[in-house]
């Protein structure tokens, strides 16, 4: 539970631990400076950095992602000023949707094509993977806050049917953070404070020998919260260690600890959007505030989670093999203001990859076979809460859950001729979800085999320009926070009751056609990206919470939906008197629509129909200033039925940056919501709602975020 005074507590300590340790850096740079008496150091490379075991280079990255025939991002999260969020390392990023819950370092709603969307929070729809290895639960579920992006030397998403590990046959592909290591950098400290109280701190050491390297970092970020109720902290220990053998044999070994907390300030009526921004039920004297009173009720989070992986790889370009292993332990506590939810996952999961170009890097045909195993047995146990207090009042359900996948891949890549590049993949899976109750007789067995196909085709029309197409089929199933069902209703907690839900898998099959490419060369040269897709789905996994904006269940919808849309990004730099501007954008255009049923062509509700952001800074010297957007123009239904007057509201809005880099020093200045714009950033999504009902929250005001950081 995070109190008051735990957070100021937190957040002194976090002050004098910052303090310490930039006074520690500007001494080791002023006596440096003054030519004082520090021990001499001499550096000798004894391989090039390139060499360094299991690091993918933003360039090789790169190569790989220009051979994939689809939609993918590769963002690096190391040139954004300011690295507090996922929406900072993910910025700018055609197809992929983050709307921010409290602003916070709490569970933003991340989306790709629009699967699992509707799930509140998000836990579902894509695979996150940590360097190349699933971050996921067995059964898909993920706790998004657990990711600290200060660690991420470069992000890799692979949208929809463009995943590449085999374990991922969602719709929503996957995304990989790939860790910085000992060769990227031999210590770094890092400071950032602003306004509604929001610290961050981090301290990372690295370095490289003849044969191993390694690197450790701790984060502390410490937020008080725009909103009432809204604080929420993360502390983070990563830590990895590479070993370069014979015979082109690696090794790379990780760690990682997180504790993450935060309160939540629930949903409000819309019309407080813009009369109260900062307020939550509790602060009026309506039959809704004492009803959802969130001061009394305490909602929040906590979740702590451990992490061991290991990855090997060995062989050569004939053949080479990779295999990694890891295991994950979770605490995780849910309070939605009328249910705990107490879950114990303990994970385990193992990859083994296989490729080769008969004839070398001319060879026409290449391939490439994997298979991976997860499992993760959990308890879940469900309390109704105190409307008086937030604590635990009855247990009514107690359930041991155990997940299982096992799943294949093959794949291949023909050069059918100069520029044109046939790929094929097949990927079997086994997935199995299984749920017994403790307390009662209820048990609910399930499991799934299937085929995922893809096909697809790139063609190099120039040295600077790729299109593609592909044809691919992708199934879901749904996760135990899908399965297990409770019900509580808030004036009423002694009647709660939970169940099992058996579900269908959701499927869908998807076209999709596009590009990138540049134009011009050098420094001058604008980059650009686009991608067009229609997937046709069945059972889609509908997720939506009742009157008060409470999760409460999940459906598979039988009338079939689309998802269809665009997405585009352009990037670039222009020269402009003494300096230059450096510039960039995305846009995302999503269509969702049911095709039958009860809700026939009415819009999904979840995502933004058109969603842009850009920025344009111009840079001379080491110093880069200038404006950005993040825009959504126009209104998104919050439920199915798209009741007219209960949409979330179109909005713009405006930010400034200021940056200064300069040898091992940067410093930052960043204004967001400068017009203090009020409006909602996300909502709790219903099949049926009112304006008057509790369902979105309201988005930050003006703030403003300052940082600095030593490199050495």
């Amino acid at each position: 539970m995070i109190s008051n005074h735990s957070l100021t507590s937190s957040g002194c300590a976090l002050r004098a631990t910052a303090g310490l340790l930039l006074m520690a850096a500007w001494a080791a740079h002023a006596q440096v400076q003054e030519g004082g008496s520090l021990p001499s150091v001499t550096v000798q490379a004894t391989r090039a950095s390139a060499d360094v075991p299991l690091r993918p280079t933003v360039q090789k990255e790169r190569e790989r992602l220009a051979q994939v025939p689809g939609g993918t991002n590769l963002a690096e999260p190391q040139k954004e000023a300011r690295l507090a969020t996922l929406r900072d390392a993910l910025d700018y990023q055609p197809g992929i949707v983050l709307q921010d819950f409290f602003g916070g370092t709490d569970q933003p709603r991340l989306g790709i094509r629009g699967s699992g969307i509707q799930s509140n929070p998000v836990n579902r729809g894509v695979l996150l993977l940590q360097d190349g290895l699933p971050l996921n639960e067995a059964d898909g579920s993920f706790i998004i806050g657990l990711i600290e992006p200060r660690n991420a030397a470069l992000v890799s998403a692979r949208r929809g049917a463009n995943a590449l590990t085999p374990g991922a046959t969602t719709l929503g592909g996957e995304v990989d953070f790939v860790s910085l290591t000992g060769a990227d950098e031999r210590g770094r400290v890092r400071f950032e404070t602003g306004s509604f109280g929001r610290q961050g701190l981090q301290g990372a050491v690295g370095g490289v020998g003849e044969r191993f390297d390694g690197r450790v970092s701790v984060s502390s970020d410490r937020f008080d919260g725009y909103r009432h109720h809204s604080a929420s902290q993360r502390d983070a220990l990563q830590a990895n260690v590479g070993f370069q053998g014979d015979g082109g044999f690696a090794n790379r070994t990780y760690l990682t600890w997180t504790d993450l907390a935060f309160q939540i300030p629930t949903v409000v009526p819309k019309d407080r959007v813009t009369t109260n921004p900062r307020g939550v039920m509790g602060d009026g004297n309506t039959p809704q505030d004492r009803l959802l009173n969130v001061y009394q009720r305490d909602p929040r989070r906590a979740a702590t989670q451990l992490r061991l992986a290991n990855r090997s790889t060995w062989g050569n370009e004939a053949l080479r093999q990779e295999v990694g292993v890891y295991w994950q332990d979770t605490d995780d506590l849910f309070n939605d203001s009328t249910t705990h939810t107490v879950t114990h996952s303990r994970t385990t999961g193992a990859q083994w990859q296989a490729s080769g170009r008969p004839g070398g890097a001319s060879g026409a045909l290449g391939w490439r076979t994997a298979l991976s195993w997860t499992h993760s047995a959990m308890e879940r146990d469900l309390y109704a809460n105190n409307p008086a207090n937030g604590q635990r009042l009855q247990r009514f359900g107690a359930y041991d859950l155990d997940a299982s996948n096992l799943q294949a891949l093959a794949a291949a890549d023909w050069r059918l001729a100069p520029g044109w590049t046939l790929l094929g993949s097949l990927q079997w899976s086994q997935l199995a979800r299984d749920a017994a109750s403790r307390s009662t007789a209820a048990q609910l067995d399930q499991q799934w085999s299937f085929a995922t196909p893809k096909i697809g085709l790139n063609w190099a029309a120039t040295p600077s320009t790729r299109l593609w197409a592909n044809l691919s089929r992708s199934q879901e199933a749904p996760t135990f926070w899908e399965i297990v069902s409770a019900t509580v209703a808030p004036n009423s907690p002694a009647t709660a009751s939970a169940e099992l839900v058996r579900l269908k898998m959701q499927s869908a099959t998807t076209l999709e056609l596009g590009g990138q490419g540049r134009w011009g060369e050098g420094a001058q040269a604008l980059h650009w990206t686009a991608a067009v897709y229609r997937s046709v789905l069945a059972d889609e996994l509908i997720s939506t919470t009742d009157a008060n904006g409470i999760r409460v269940g999940t459906y598979n919808y039988r009338g079939g939906t689309r998802h269809q849309g665009i997405e585009a990004g352009l990037s670039g730099s222009r020269r402009l008197g003494a300096g230059a501007v450096d510039f960039r954008a995305a846009w995302t255009f999503s269509d969702f629509r049911f095709r039958g049923g009860e809700y026939a062509g009415k819009q999904i509700a979840g995502v933004p129909r058109h969603l842009l952001s850009a920025e344009a800074l111009y840079r001379v010297g080491a110093w880069r200033f200038g404006p950005n957007l993040r825009w959504m123009p126009v209104s998104t239904p919050t439920d199915h039925a798209n009741t007219p007057g209960a949409e979330q509201e179109a909005y713009a809005l405006l930010g400034l940056k200021l940056e200064w880099r300069e040898g091992p020093w940067a410093v930052f200045l960043q204004a967001d919501n400068v017009t203090d714009r009020r409006y909602a950033s996300s909502y709790a999504v219903r099949n049926r709602t009112t304006a008057a009902q509790p369902g979105y929250l309201p988005g930050l005001g003006r703030s403003v975020t300052a940082g600095l950081t030593y490199q050495f």
